[in-house]
């Protein structure tokens, strides 16, 4: 005779829904399909106005290389983040330098969605301002992997609330 209650497998369904809804929420995951598409986002958008600054216009060429810099540095923090989750450790610094800048205010998450703000304003730039297309092959696949990635992450996971919540 099994030693499991009746509802037992009703709890063991609930344990694996719950272990789902903390991998969606651990770093390692929030890394790879947010904070790195947004850092290739950044990096690509600064790329390409770096390269139309090198044409003659220095501020344009400045502002590029600085976001290039401000994308790397997020690139590492969130490869950073990503290898203390997976340690199980506790990070060291938040998931892009905005972010980082929001803890001296004790408000990291706010801080964060401004990033998230800046970064779909970055997306957005690059469509309108017809920068999409001065990607080279490399870059546009990039492009792709960064949106394929964030987008189909955010969708399982809306999915999955859904799912769970009804």
């Amino acid at each position: 005779m099994s030693q499991e209650p009746a509802d037992g497998g009703t709890c063991k369904a609930a344990r694996e829904a719950d272990a789902i809804q903390r991998f969606f929420t651990r770093p390692v995951f929030l890394s790879l399909t947010i904070g790195i598409p947004f850092c290739i986002f950044k990096l690509l958008f600064g790329i390409t106005a770096f390269r139309l600054g090198t044409e003659g216009d220095t501020g344009l060429l400045y502002f590029g290389g600085a976001v290039v810099v401000w994308a790397t540095a997020d690139l590492f923090m969130n490869i950073s983040r990503s290898l203390f989750d997976l340690a199980h450790k506790k990070p060291l610094s938040e998931f892009c330098t905005i972010a980082q800048l929001g803890r001296i205010f004790n408000k990291p998450l706010v801080f964060l969605a401004v990033d998230t703000l800046i970064t779909f304003s970055i997306i957005c730039a690059m469509l309108w301002l017809g920068w999409i297309t001065l990607l080279d092959r490399a870059e546009m696949v990039l492009w792709y992997l960064a949106t394929t990635a964030n987008l189909i992450s955010l969708s399982l996971v809306i999915l999955y609330n859904e799912i769970r919540n009804s």
